[in-house]
């Protein structure tokens, strides 16, 4: 890159295609945390109709939503995995077509859900679509953007998660106790094949690959060559760091609200949907500028300082968040600092990781590092659960045991390379 173009914005000269790429990439990721989330939002009430309790916070509710989760991580891991190879040996276009339909179709037939193992069926068929959607996605916008606009462009991709959050939250708001029409609402990301199908092409570079007759998809070449190998490993540590804290740490922020508010003799009602508000808008609000700083973030300084800042500011704003607040309009204040720091790392798994793998791989690669680490992160979530229930340990001192993963975070910044400035390998 020369001095001039150093000098334009990361915008400047991207193409009408390179944004419909973005935004349909965005699209399908956003409708990917849509049907994650819904679940989350809706599990209460849902699991009481089936199980036939009278309160959706029964303990039974709750082991059987933990259940559920567990299922949803397997399910994303190996839809990640086995999705990212696909769309390596068969193309983005054909594979994200597959995800799409795959998460929609099977969350609208949890409408017709009457029995726990239809639940643990249609979720894990459900995480299938969404784990392997975001890793043909990922690949796609780094593939087709140029390399000065990769990171922004990348960023923004990853960002726009938070809304599909929220449109899960108004979804669950709107349907309020009738859940089932939540999930009917989830098939409408379908429509999204149409728009796929009419306007995505294949990138150059695997058409490239292809045409090479080149080891399309092969996890015995991403494992057992050292030097793909060891990113891939690596990486996959790298995003377990982010689930797990995103479990343990990131979500903790609506417990941290409603503790801080019962503790303030706020009746219990009033506290849970003051603390949904704080965590799903406000919270999530801040969360979602880190995503987006992210990628300037990365640009700038490079990817690995960009990961190592956000990381050891989490490292200072999580326990002021567990420690400070003294009444909810201060805690309403610093959530959304705690938000920007521990969830705008996750941007940083949609820049780096596409741009740790060949062309023949980068899919694979990219799937293998991110859902991987969804694996690595359920002892993590079971961990969180124990350690927030140890007799003596409080809420607040939890968390902030539990962010001391960021350390590991950073400490394996120490043996992966850096990407910024270097074309993508093919």
């Amino acid at each position: 890159m020369d001095e001039a173009d150093k000098q334009l914005p990361w915008y400047a000269g991207v193409t009408r295609y390179e944004w419909l790429v973005l935004a349909i990439a965005s699209a399908g990721w956003i409708f990917d945390v849509f049907e994650g989330q819904l679940f989350n939002i809706t599990r209460g009430q849902m699991l009481s109709d089936l199980l036939g309790t009278s309160t959706p916070a029964a303990d039974e509710v709750k082991r059987w939503g933990d259940l559920f989760l567990a299922v949803f991580l397997v399910g994303g891991t190996l839809g990640g995995v086995l999705f990212g190879s696909l769309a390596d040996r068969i193309g983005r276009k054909p594979t994200m077509v597959i995800t799409i339909l795959c998460y929609s179709v099977f969350s609208g037939l949890t409408f017709f859900a009457t029995e726990l193992w239809h639940v643990a069926a249609l979720r894990f068929l459900v995480a299938l679509g969404v784990g392997g959607e975001w890793a043909v996605a990922a690949s796609l916008v780094a593939e087709v953007f140029p390399a000065r606009a990769r990171a922004n462009a990348s960023g923004i991709f990853h960002a726009t998660s938070v809304l599909g959050t929220w449109l899960a939250t108004v979804a669950g708001m709107v349907v309020n106790t009738e859940w089932r029409y939540a999930y009917l609402i989830g098939i409408l990301p379908a429509l999204l094949v149409l728009w796929v199908r009419s306007s995505v092409e294949e990138p150059q570079s695997w058409r490239q690959a292809q045409s090479e007759k080149q080891r399309l998809g092969s996890f015995r070449e991403l494992l057992g060559v050292r030097r793909w190998a060891q990113p891939a490993l690596l990486g996959m540590l790298l995003a377990a760091v982010g689930l797990g804290t995103f479990w343990g740490v990131t979500v903790a922020g609506q417990d941290l609200t409603q503790d801080l508010l019962l503790r303030h003799d706020v009746p219990a009602a009033e506290a849970a949907q003051k603390a949904r508000f704080a965590f799903g808008f406000v919270q999530t609000a801040g969360g979602g500028l880190g995503l987006l700083c992210f990628g300037p973030l990365a640009q700038r300084l490079g990817r690995r300082p960009a990961f190592a800042l956000m990381q050891l500011a989490a490292l200072v704003v999580v326990p002021a968040t567990c420690f400070l607040p003294r009444t909810y309009n201060e805690m309403l204040m610093i959530l959304p600092v705690f938000g920007f720091f521990t969830l705008g790392i996750h941007a940083g798994f949609a820049i780096y990781f596409p741009e740790l793998f060949p062309n023949n791989l980068r899919a694979t690669g990219t799937g293998f590092c991110f859902n991987g680490g969804r694996l690595l992160a359920a002892p993590i979530l079971w961990f969180s659960g124990e350690l927030k229930s140890w007799p003596g340990v409080s809420l607040q001192w939890a968390i902030t045991l539990l962010s001391l993963l960021f350390v590991l975070g950073i400490a394996l910044l120490w043996f992966l390379p850096e990407t910024k400035g270097r074309p993508l390998p093919e």
